[in-house]
């Protein structure tokens, strides 16, 4: 047999270690393994120094970056609203052309007027203008509408203008401002700041220049010349004070002959004005919605920032807590994404408190569990070092030693296992494990074993048609069938059986494994605590040889991958317990159902 411990001759000179000293330096070994399981975590405050630093800055500004960029987000399209209210190039364009056409319109009237009545000849003589009869009719038809006109004769003589009261004096007309608006010529401060962004924003360099002459001729509008050539035309020319002028020439025609050129000019106050109150409307909307998507912003930011933010100081509190738990504010009733996250969190922290005291409780376990063979092992190793002691005496003592450094070799590794086992869980693949396969490879092993150590035979028994493809991990499967039949074996007497059955439940169930032995059975008040850390109640002769670990790890790994086991005893027909049984639950794979 082999043992873990070296036996060395020391040399010469060196120091011999003695049975007392062997105890001491084991023992604070011990102490120290003990130290590590239940040594706390790193203070927290130099660990979690990031978020510490996060929350202070976080309570030492005054602003939240979401609420910036949900109101830069909410105020961009108001922002481009106003913006397309002071750029109203296009629109001011439709006006110009609608107020051409009209125009035109209105040329073509007075036009025909003009041509009826204001001729002089017939159809068969030379017709002409009559200048004087034109003129009247000229200030009689245009002057009301507010449109200065001009008329030219066929040879590109001016033969009137309605802004010329008369013709000898050349006295002209100028508008005055109604009585009822006497500040009138004192323009709004708004219209003058709607004229500059108007005159800023314009593409009025692209017109030509309006000059105004004393005695106008046709070469100064070439819309005229056309209009004297059957054609009707229109321009529009930019004044020095920054005002349109819009022309419109229509031909004076008597049964279709041309006599003359009518020009209507009209300038942009009219349009002025309207784009103005387009963008007066267009901007008071911009300001009504720019403050409703401020304080529709602002509360769409509060209920989304503020949860988020008391989660956040919850969450710090619960990693920088000492003692007691804090709680997670509730906020799952509201429905959304945040209410999600509430829950996760409340989840997480229950699940991390979980596992810290489960930790606790564990280390706790630990060093009882652990003191027991080391009190042992220092009141052997005290008794030994006694120079008057019996050498058979000794030798049992040294035995004694040897097994509790066995025992105590086999607990730590079963504790680190257990340690382990968690993250090993989380991290292992699940796939599809062959049930039958696995449990017949494990009976022809324990069938030799078994026999050869307890005189016990292990039989496997089929009641279920193929496939068995279990949902798991074969070797944690492995690992809990193992350690059941080694829990059934150091029960069971000798030229005992110990019966393995593989079934399934009906209608696409899970599969079910049973262990059935012989041995004396399972207390009834121990049926569920069996499976509790460090449960051991053995045969003596068993004492020492398991850690207590095994049926607790079977729990924790059929857990893991969603099946149960449970403990039950055999009973015969009078009642009398004839062993125990261990039922294991696998889930199916969805192949195998």
């Amino acid at each position: 047999m082999a043992s873990d411990t070296d036996i060395a001759t020391p040399e010469p000179g060196s120091r011999r270690i003695g049975p007392a000293t062997l105890a001491s330096r084991l023992t604070a070994t011990l102490g120290r393994l003990l130290a590590t399981l239940r040594r706390p975590a790193r203070p927290a405050v130099e660990r979690e120094r990031p978020s510490l630093l996060r929350r202070r800055r976080r309570q030492s500004r005054g602003y939240s970056p979401l609420t910036r960029r949900i109101l830069l987000l909410n105020i961009v399209p108001v922002a481009l609203l106003a913006l397309g209210a002071v750029y109203l190039s296009d629109y001011e364009d439709e006006l110009i052309d609608a107020e051409l056409a009209s125009l035109q319109v209105q040329g073509e009237m007075v036009a025909a007027g003009i041509g009826e009545v204001a001729v002089a000849g017939g159809e068969t003589t030379v017709n002409r203008l009559d200048a004087d009869a034109a003129r009247q009719l000229l200030t009689r038809l245009v002057r009301p509408t507010g449109v200065r006109a001009r008329l030219f004769s066929e040879t590109g003589e001016l033969l009137g203008d309605s802004a010329v009261l008369s013709e000898v004096g050349r006295i002209r007309i100028v508008p005055l401002p109604p009585p009822e608006a006497p500040n009138e010529n004192q323009p709004r401060l708004g219209d003058l700041v709607s004229d500059w962004i108007a005159r800023q924003l314009s593409h009025a360099d692209r017109y030509p220049e309006y000059i105004e002459r004393a005695v106008a001729t046709v070469r100064d509008f070439p819309e005229a010349a056309s209009a004297l050539r059957g054609f009707n035309a229109s321009a529009v020319r930019i004044a020095p004070d920054g005002r349109l002028f819009l022309s419109a020439a229509v031909p004076v025609q008597r049964y279709k002959q041309v006599l003359g050129a009518l020009i209507l000019t009209r300038d942009n106050r009219a349009i002025a004005a309207s784009l103005r109150e387009v963008r007066y409307d267009m901007l008071t909307i911009a300001v009504a919605a720019l403050g409703i998507t401020v304080l529709l912003s602002l509360y769409l930011a509060s209920t989304i920032t503020q949860p988020i933010v008391r989660l956040a100081r919850a969450a710090d509190d619960v990693r920088l807590a000492r003692e007691n738990r804090p709680e997670i504010p509730d906020l799952g009733k509201r429905g959304d994404e945040i209410g999600d996250l509430n829950d996760a969190l409340r989840s997480m922290t229950d699940a991390l408190w979980q596992r810290l005291n489960t930790i606790e409780s564990f280390a706790a376990d630990v060093a009882h569990e652990l003191k027991n063979p080391l009190t042992s092992l220092r009141s052997a190793i005290e008794v030994a070092a006694r120079p008057d002691l019996e050498p058979n005496r000794r030798a049992t003592l040294m035995a004694i030693v040897v097994d509790d450094v066995n025992r105590l070799n086999r607990l730590i590794s079963d504790i680190s296992d257990a340690s382990r086992l968690d993250a090993e869980l989380m991290r292992g693949e699940v796939k599809t494990v062959d049930l039958q396969a696995l449990l017949t490879d494990l009976v022809q092993h324990y069938a030799i074993a078994a026999a050869r150590k307890a005189g016990v035979d292990v039989d496997l028994r089929i009641s279920a048609n193929p496939p068995f493809a279990a949902h798991g991990h074969d070797g944690r499967y492995g690992q809990v069938f193992r350690n059941v039949i080694d829990n059934a074996l150091s029960f069971s007497p000798r030229d005992s059986c110990l019966v393995i059955e593989l079934s399934r439940e009906p209608r696409g169930g899970p599969f079910v494994v049973t262990f059935d032995d012989e041995g004396p059975g399972i207390p009834q008040d121990n049926l569920e605590s069996i499976f509790g850390r460090f449960y051991s109640e053995r045969p003596s002769e068993h004492f020492g040889q398991h850690s207590g670990l095994g049926l607790s790890i079977c729990r924790q790994i059929m857990e893991t991958y969603g099946g149960s086991i449970t403990a039950s005893n055999r009973r015969s027909s009078d009642g009398r317990v004839v062993g125990a049984r261990f039922t294991v639950r696998l889930p199916a794979t969805t192949g195998g159902e």
